[in-house]
């Protein structure tokens, strides 16, 4: 099998493709041929050192956490698939999961079945962006029907499902992001759309039920403006949550924090709803499985509109 690896945590320059042997699957766990790992933020930061690298107990580390593919064979007791089911996934996070890969070992507990109608490359880029945008919003945040939500960077890759999952449940949804995201945002169900590069969000909105943050830092505790004051925020960049966490304290405001986890039914629900088109996966650009340097790079340095995805 083939697997994107670092050595060492030097960032995309690391990412090498080693051969190594196919290995085979425990108790619980299926082996599947991938079709497609998708790309997130995390991916590079681990690498770097950052992000998830706390979890990783010896290098080298294979980056990854969701993936399409096919099951090629099953572990003991695993009665739930079978062999040659097309299946999907976010895994094992925050621990390795290895998706940087042609072969993976995977909890079978943590797959779901991919609708046919769902091509493979949208739904290895779904479970990551899409379960932190769905518990976000209904776990912590407890959305109901009616309510206002704001989205910061609405264009990105949880920003854009929230906005989609926020308007399926009957929400008034704001969304800030560049003037030339407007019409991709409207398009996606935005109510309204703040142009962050020329406007300030904190002095337009001042009665948000809901904030999703997925910028972090300084913008976040300016945007707790925009919060009623029964409201809630939800922000996601881990580095600086203590910091607007506590801003929010200082103003009586509750502010929250998550990581998202794996949960197959949770995905298979998203995955039935973008297979049916009421909630649609924007897809920024695909590489191959070599070329991930290339895509961390992006992914790192520029603006991207949706998500990266890798292609077996």
């Amino acid at each position: 099998m083939k697997a994107m690896r670092i050595h060492a945590f030097d960032g995309p320059e690391g990412l090498q493709l080693d051969e190594l042997d196919t290995p085979a699957p425990g108790p619980g766990e299926v082996l599947v041929h991938t079709r497609a790992a998708g790309i997130n933020p995390i991916d590079w930061k681990t690498c770097a050192g950052g992000g998830a690298s706390g979890f990783i107990d010896a290098l080298p580390f294979c980056p990854g956490w969701e993936c399409s593919g096919t099951v090629a064979a099953l572990g003991e007791g695993v009665e739930t698939l079978r062999i040659g089911d097309e299946v999907m996934g976010f895994i094992r996070f925050p621990h390795p999961a290895g998706c940087y890969a042609d072969t993976i070992i995977a909890p079978a507990e943590q797959l779901c079945l991919r609708p046919a109608a769902l091509d493979p490359v949208s739904a290895a880029g779904l479970g990551l962006a899409g379960l932190t945008a769905w518990q976000a919003l209904f776990e912590v945040g407890h959305l109901k029907t009616g309510q206002s939500v704001l989205v910061l960077a609405a264009a990105g890759g949880v920003g854009h499902l929230a906005v989609q999952l926020a308007k399926w449940k009957g929400a008034y949804v704001i969304g800030t992001a560049s003037a030339g995201n407007k019409g991709f945002l409207q398009s996606l169900g935005c109510d309204d759309t703040i142009d962050y590069t020329r406007q300030q969000v904190e002095t337009l909105i001042h009665d948000a039920d809901l904030i999703i943050d997925c910028v972090g830092g300084q913008t976040a505790i300016q945007a707790l403006d925009c919060l009623n004051p029964h409201g809630q925020m939800i922000t996601l960049p881990s580095v600086t949550a203590a910091e607007v966490m506590a801003a929010g304290a200082a103003r009586d405001l509750k502010v929250s924090s998550m990581r998202a986890r794996p949960d197959a039914a949770q995905l298979h629900e998203l995955a039935m709803l973008a297979s049916s088109g009421k909630v649609m996966l924007s897809i920024a650009d695909t590489f191959a499985l070599e070329e991930a340097a290339k895509a961390h790079h992006l992914s790192a340095h520029g603006h991207i509109r949706g998500k990266l995805v890798l292609t077996v």
